[in-house]
């Protein structure tokens, strides 16, 4: 049973999330190249080397999308912009059918009574800029920065939140040291200068949207709890390392104005120079922060260079991605984030969600999983509450089924099930069940 409206304080603010390249599809409407296209096409990067020229069609179904959200009875859509869609090139000449595309899809949002919460960049870098050196060119500060005045100027005033980047660590870590997603690197060098230098973007970004007016500015930070493999010192040595690089780098540098020192024992011969100068800018004051939470991972010690250290298999039931479920993480990490960080600071949860092993039967998808899943992290948060965590809101993760980034199209995390070859939407039961819940508030609210 998933907790309702009423089991959260007045004003508490539920969505649904998908970014641009997961679900628009980049083949249509004078979109660049990006480096997920170039990742994509390479063998043995994505499964099958699917990619995201056609995704679910948003880019021509989203009215159906939209009534979708509206139906589900959330207030909030959190969407992201796709840099080569609006800027080719990365730089310089303006796609205007991209740009008319983001405008009427917040027309959209605003017709249905949702509110646009927009995260600029979800990791569709511009292929031109990659060709630049992407993240490890510091020179990609102010490359966004001209890309979020070019949205703020068109969408800033319709806005109801905005955030500059999604997730950080994998722009950094997951991309440039795991070679895991786009540029697919395994370089500690070229990570150390993407891990800072994705912080100064995100700072440019929030200096440009003030200058233009814009409000309820945030971060959005995926955080992942890191559990000591066994009862060993060197284990816990290990995962206090995992927390710091995953967790603590992105966290410090917004709101202390520093690194962990953990961290930098490795990162920092490779630093960019100057990087001690940059936290003014990354620090600038923000309205919100949000989290993105899945799930834990137990770590160990490793042989090898720095970090040195390995995820061990978990005893807990895991998702269809093969990752644990376990909602105390999201517990401890709204509590400590506004106790060790962000104080009275709103915060969010901006996604949280589950790849489940659906059942399609007909018209009806069951999804039982991930109907669970929901309602223990939906607690954890009443919890957090309780404690007097400044929590405002929860968003899910995702929508639709989508483009799962190296995954192809297997996994899916959606509250609506697609089927990729004809593009039908047939809502979940975790889609009912969400509708169900936020609904009887919403009937209160109007009595």
């Amino acid at each position: 049973m998933l907790p309702g409206r009423s089991d959260f304080p007045q004003g508490f603010v539920f969505g649904a999330a998908t970014s641009a390249y997961q679900i628009e599809g980049h083949a249509f409407g004078g979109a660049g190249m990006t480096h997920w296209d170039s990742f994509a096409a390479t063998p043995g990067n994505v499964a099958r080397a699917e990619n995201g020229a056609r995704a679910c069609d948003h880019y021509h179904r989203w009215p159906e999308d939209l009534d979708l959200m509206q139906a589900g009875n959330f207030d909030l859509y959190r969407f992201s912009t796709s840099w080569a869609r609006v800027m080719p090139e990365g730089r310089g000449a303006v796609n205007a059918e991209g740009l008319d595309f983001y405008d009427r899809l917040v027309d959209g949002m605003l017709a249905r009574g949702l509110k646009p919460a927009l995260t600029l960049y979800h990791w569709e870098l511009p292929v031109a800029l990659a060709d630049k050196g992407g993240w490890r060119n510091r020179d990609i500060a102010g490359w966004m920065g001209d890309f979020a005045e070019v949205i703020g100027r068109r969408l800033g005033d319709r806005l109801w939140s905005a955030a500059p980047i999604n997730e950080p660590w994998c722009v950094g870590w997951l991309s440039h040291f795991l070679g895991h997603h786009a540029p697919g690197l395994r370089d500690i060098h070229a990570t150390a200068h993407a891990m800072h230098h994705v912080l100064l973007a995100h700072g440019t970004v929030i200096g440009r949207w003030r200058d233009l007016g814009m409000g309820n500015l945030g971060a959005v930070c995926n955080l992942e709890y890191a559990a000591p493999a066994d009862a060993t010192p060197e284990a816990a040595a290990s995962a206090r390392l995992y927390d710091a690089c995953y967790n603590r780098f992105f966290l410090s540098g917004l709101f202390k104005g520093c690194y962990p020192p953990e961290v930098l024992e490795g990162l920092a011969p490779h630093m960019p120079k100057g990087w001690q100068d940059d936290f003014a800018v990354i620090g600038a004051p923000l309205d919100w922060l949000g989290l993105n939470y899945y799930t834990r991972k137990l770590i160990g010690p490793a042989g090898g260079p720095w970090p040195a250290l390995e995820e061990r298999p978990g005893p807990l039931p895991k998702t269809e991605m093969g990752w644990e479920i376990f909602p105390e993480g999201l517990h401890h990490f709204l509590t400590t984030t506004a106790r060790d960080f962000t104080g009275d600071l709103p915060l969010y949860v901006t996604e949280n969600g589950i790849a489940a092993a659906d059942q399609r039967h007909g018209n009806r998808v069951e999804d039982p999983d991930r109907i669970a899943y929901l309602a223990a992290h939906l607690n954890a948060c009443r919890r957090a509450i309780a404690e007097g965590v400044p929590l405002k809101g929860y968003i899910c993760w995702s929508l639709l089924d989508n483009y799962e980034w190296a995954l192809g199209y297997d996994k899916r995390f959606g509250l609506v099930h697609v089927d990729f070859e004809t593009l039908q939407r047939t809502p979940k039961a975790s889609y009912h069940a969400m509708a169900r819940a936020l609904g009887a508030r919403a009937l209160e609210r109007t009595r």
